[in-house]
């Protein structure tokens, strides 16, 4: 693992940020990660007629023109952070991780490459942990765990399915988990407009450096709007990822990375009649156990501290009569 970008730089103090909306952090990734899905399918699928830096230069289009817009509504003062360097190296991991992705698509199935990008709750699990200091219990690792085990059934390595392109997607994995850290240690300092505006230009400044010795004008009007629209889910996706992460705890939501391979499986079949076997199959139904496994000690765990707030509120009034 690389070494943390920001490791020099002063982490917002846990009791400076909100109590941490678990639930709702679950349900906001779900959905950006069904909206980077859709994006993975129509990058892979404009793959097949562009160059692949092309593409992910298409894809950040969209975010980079909604953010222009939302600054010239509201001023400069949204480019305003006390973290530059997170916000800067957050664009950066966040160019390298869709830019590796997309590369690796164009000879690994989309399955198969979401898959491996797994391993990133790993990574984010563990400097969740270690770096932000948040509570990692027994059940969370072992869900990971699980889901991990469903990713291997998936892929099967040494069964035929490995491709060498595999280890691009784990450098993908790599820097969409790092990015993922960032989002957190950003939270409850800078907005999410100010990050997204941030990912959004530095991103785009990097892509566009080689667009002129790649560029190949698209043929036909379908591709216009399949990058369109990948645009758009791309940058649907991003802010949804964001508010998750800012409202959420990392280690709670990560495991729901595990869902893309649900989403991936379904555009695979509507974009290129990609049928999954028993196997994949398999996997899938172990992912998604782990996930519901997840949901479920999280709505105990919340019960529990609920309760412990009814008990303790219960107590202080209780002594504020005896007084």
């Amino acid at each position: 693992m690389p070494i943390h970008p920001a490791a020099s730089v002063q982490v917002p103090h846990a009791a400076a940020r909100p109590a941490p909306d678990n639930m709702k952090g679950i349900v906001l990734i779900t959905l950006g990660f069904v909206c980077f899905g859709a994006t993975d399918a129509m990058a892979k699928l404009l793959t097949t007629e562009l160059p692949p830096l092309q593409v992910v230069w298409m894809r950040q289009l969209g975010l980079f023109a909604g953010v222009m817009l939302m600054v010239a509504l509201r001023g400069l003062h949204v480019m305003r952070t006390r973290h530059p360097v997170i916000q800067i190296s957050r664009g950066v991991l966040a160019t390298c991780s869709a830019a590796f992705f997309i590369l690796a698509v164009q000879h690994v199935p989309l399955a198969d490459a979401t898959a491996v990008t797994f391993i990133a709750p790993f990574i984010v699990t563990v400097i969740g942990g270690v770096l932000l200091k948040e509570p990692v219990g027994w059940r969370r690792w072992a869900a990971v765990a699980v889901g991990f085990l469903g990713m291997l059934i998936v892929i099967r390595p040494g069964m035929g399915v490995f491709h060498p392109a595999i280890f691009i997607t784990i450098a993908a994995a790599t820097a969409f988990a790092a990015r993922q850290i960032l989002s957190r240690m950003l939270s409850g300092d800078d907005t999410i407009a100010t990050t997204v505006a941030y990912t959004s230009i530095t991103s785009t400044l990097l892509l566009t450096l080689p667009i002129p010795f790649v560029w190949e004008m698209p043929a036909q009007g379908w591709i216009w709007l399949v990058g369109a629209a990948m645009a758009l889910c791309a940058a649907t996706g991003e802010i949804f990822i964001i508010r998750a992460l800012d409202v959420a705890q990392a280690v709670v939501v990560a495991p729901m990375q595990y869902s893309m391979i649900l989403w991936s499986t379904l555009y695979g079949f509507l974009l290129f009649a990609d049928l999954p076997d028993l196997w994949t199959l398999v996997g899938c139904a172990v992912i998604v156990a782990s996930g519901l496994y997840t949901l479920n000690r999280e709505r105990v765990v919340a019960k529990r501290e609920r309760k412990a707030r009814q008990a303790l509120a219960a107590e202080a009034a209780a002594r504020a009569e005896d007084i």
